[in-house]
């Protein structure tokens, strides 16, 4: 802005200049007298201030200084001026060059003027980067510099030092893989921006980076779903479809829309109030009863519990100590016992050796039923493939089919109304390809409550 105010200043000082309004007001070029202008505002520094002798004198300080690098007053003689003292002899021309080594033949070549203008032809020094100079924790790097130096001096040797002198020498003798030379033109092209991983035992590789190649988990190979980017929508969706294409597709909508209605009314079904749990008269009266019971059912049944306690002691104290006779017997039939499961054991393993046919018979059914739920269930799995799974808290939801009546049909792309959007059908793909988890628009909650308030111009108005 104050390049401009300079620019219009020496414009307007120019001979021939023509202003479209007076620099002065009317009642000044009248009287005759000069504007008192305060130059103490910031605002009347440029407009009524005259700086050209400064810039004039800046800029001949600025052709000096990339011209001759300082000040010519501050230049020695011997700088700026030097003495002629004519050409040299021919001897002494010939004798300087032999010593430089530089013997030309015809004319002198010169350089080219665009490589003239190219030149650097200031001779003021580029500022110095500050920034390149300097270097992060440098106070602590040479406090711990000049403490190596101490240490070293005193001959002791610091702690990675004396570890990295302690580690065990590596046997390099081992001969490395022969490979192949880098000119051989027969070599195959490694690709390293290719799709297809290269071998990890390839000798080329193993020599350029001195490590094999992880190997990548085949799962990793894997899509997470296989429907395909863009689903092309059923022809009845066209702008100008045939009629049978297009009654299905409204066939599949109504079949969605039934299904969205059964589940609502199978909600309400479940959620209804039943009339048989309404309370009615003789149900409350009944609550009111409830524990209020005669005394003479409760001695009865107190005198029921007295009878049952007696017979529980009774018992108690007519069990009777077991004699030495009784537990040989109880020890003889425990044996005897043990001895006819083992006999039995034997003859079952030995009755088993005449059951070979049946039980690989039973064994092969077995294992087809094994591969019959393998197959139903890899059969399974590969279903899944082509749903969405449930990533997420959230289940997935399919998008709304868009379909027109017949009386909403355009029959031209001029008449054509669009439907949908494009971004909410990529979001809905990578939610169905279990790229992405499904999930619902963040609800915003305010935290704080506004504040009407009435502003004083609006209270004037009302």
């Amino acid at each position: 802005m104050a390049a401009a105010r300079r620019l219009k200043r020496v414009a307007v000082s120019q001979p021939g200049f023509l202003t479209l309004k007076p620099s002065r007001d009317p009642s000044d070029l009248v009287s005759g007298r000069r504007k008192r202008v305060n130059k103490n505002k910031k605002k009347n520094w440029n407009k009524h201030s005259d700086i050209n002798d400064v810039e004039e004198f800046l800029e001949d300080v600025r052709h000096q200084e990339r011209t001759t690098g300082g000040l010519l007053s501050e230049k020695s003689d011997d700088s700026l001026f030097f003495l002629d003292v004519g050409q040299p002899k021919k001897a002494e021309q010939k004798a300087e060059e032999s010593v430089e080594g530089k013997k030309r033949k015809g004319k002198a070549s010169r350089p080219l003027r665009i490589d003239l203008i190219l030149q650097h032809d200031s001779l003021v020094p580029p500022a110095k980067d500050v920034l390149s100079y300097q270097q992060p924790n440098a106070k602590k790097l040479r406090r711990i510099a000049q403490k190596a130096e101490q240490l070293a001096a005193k001959g002791v040797v610091p702690r990675r030092q004396r570890q990295l002198l302690n580690r065990r020498p590596v046997d390099r003798t081992a001969k490395k893989s022969a490979t192949e030379a880098n000119n051989n033109p027969d070599r195959e092209y490694y690709d390293m921006w290719g799709q297809e991983s290269k071998e990890s035992a390839d000798p080329w590789y193993l020599q350029q980076t001195g490590k094999r190649q992880v190997k990548r988990p085949e799962k990793l190979n894997e899509k997470p779903s296989v429907l395909p980017a863009v689903e092309v929508i059923a022809p009845g969706g066209s702008y100008n479809p045939d009629f049978l294409s297009h009654q299905a597709l409204l066939q599949e909508a109504h079949d969605v829309e039934v299904k969205k209605q059964k589940q609502e009314e199978k909600l309400e079904r479940q959620l209804a109030f039943n009339k048989e749990d309404k309370a009615t008269e003789e149900t409350v009266l009944r609550e009111q009863v409830e524990g209020l019971v005669e005394e003479e059912n409760e001695d009865e049944e107190a005198a029921a519990d007295d009878e049952e306690e007696d017979v529980a002691v009774g018992a108690i104290a007519l069990s009777e100590k077991k004699t030495e006779r009784q537990r040989k017997r109880e020890r003889a039939e425990k044996i005897k016992e043990q001895q006819r499961l083992a006999d039995r054991k034997q003859t079952d393993q030995q009755q088993q050796l005449f059951q070979l046919r049946s039980i690989k018979a039973s064994i092969r059914q077995r294992e087809q039923k094994t591969k019959s739920n393998q197959i139903k269930r890899k059969a399974k799995q590969e279903a899944q493939k082509s749903q969405p799974r449930r990533l997420g808290k959230l289940k997935f939801q399919p998008q709304d089919l868009e379909v027109q009546l017949s009386n909403e049909l355009a029959g031209s792309l001029r008449r054509l109304k669009p439907e949908g959007s494009i971004l909410k059908d990529r979001f809905k793909s990578l939610q169905k390809r279990n790229l992405i988890e499904p999930r619902d628009r963040a609800k915003f909650k305010r935290r704080l409550k506004v504040k009407y308030v009435e502003k004083r111009a609006f209270k004037e108005i009302t």
